[in-house]
């Protein structure tokens, strides 16, 4: 079966992206957090839910259990989609409802994180070549200033355009992670803009 339009696959669609939001409204930081003993990520450093605010937190372990929980997070909605023979327009619609998720979770009172893990797991499972793409440049930016917020946002300008390049049905729900990821992060260019975003120092 071909489904690669929205008239093929409307019947998939629904339960597609309700199971992939409800996926991602499972908030790794909290959870690992919870585990290790941790306090609330929503309550310390950033007040951020993810990976980057649990390192500060808790240190390496805990940080990455939650970078792994939120990757997959993006790339098991996708990989689903592939699986069931969906084009990657619908893949990445059901990719953004993940992301969604995570952002806004129904089960945590919509109090989500930034969504850049598991961004960056949906851009991998739906295109590795992006996905490789925009993680060198998010490396490349944080070398250079050691700021996650600065990384991310220069990542995923970068992502829509390798896949209007490489796999153009996905554009524009990649246009759309992109820009919520932009908003999302208005708080981290205000606390740019005076000097005060939290970054990671480098080792001597």
């Amino acid at each position: 079966m071909d489904a690669g339009t929205l008239q093929d696959v409307w019947y998939w669609l629904l339960p597609l992206c309700a199971a992939a939001y409800l996926g991602g409204s499972i908030s790794s930081a909290i959870l690992v957090c919870r585990l290790f003993g941790y306090p609330d990520p929503r309550t310390l450093g950033s007040n951020n839910p993810g990976a980057t605010n649990v390192l500060r937190i808790g240190g390496k372990p805990a940080a990455a259990l939650t970078l792994a929980g939120d990757v997959l997070k993006g790339v098991i909605p996708v990989l689903v989609a592939h699986a069931l023979h969906m084009g990657p327009f619908i893949a990445a619609l059901v990719g953004l409802f993940a992301f969604l998720g995570h952002l806004f979770p129904v089960f945590f009172q919509f109090q989500g994180g930034k969504g850049v893990a598991t961004a960056f797991g949906m851009l991998f499972a739906l295109h590795w070549l992006s996905g490789l793409v925009a993680g060198i440049t998010w490396l490349a930016v944080f070398g250079l200033n050691r700021i996650s917020s600065i990384a991310s946002l220069s990542a995923f300008v970068v992502a829509p355009a390798c896949i209007f390049v490489w796999l153009r049905p996905a554009f524009w729900p990649m246009v759309v992670l992109s820009v919520v990821m932009i908003l999302r992060h208005r708080s981290n260019l205000q606390k740019l803009l005076r000097g005060e975003e939290l970054g990671f120092k480098k080792k001597d």
